[in-house]
């Protein structure tokens, strides 16, 4: 059995769908073992990267651009 009940929620109170940069950054660098901050994502961001309307990150978007990008499947426009 998962150690997560479907119901259950974690404390954090962060929403992978709608994260600050600085929240984005931490998350990233914790889970991806190397080091990301706010103006690297700044740098994906003013190259196509996708964000919000209020400016956060969707980790799952972003995720999806960072495979299409190092698969040289940047659209280009």
């Amino acid at each position: 059995m998962s150690e997560l009940a479907p119901n259950s929620e974690r404390k954090t109170g962060l929403d992978p769908k709608a994260l600050a940069l600085a929240e984005a950054a931490r998350m990233l660098s914790a889970a991806g073992g190397q080091r990301v901050d706010v103006p690297m994502l700044e740098a994906d961001i003013a190259a196509g990267a996708p964000v919000n309307l209020d400016g956060t990150i969707n980790l799952i978007h972003y995720a999806a651009w960072l495979v299409r990008e190092a698969a040289g499947g940047g659209r280009g426009d």
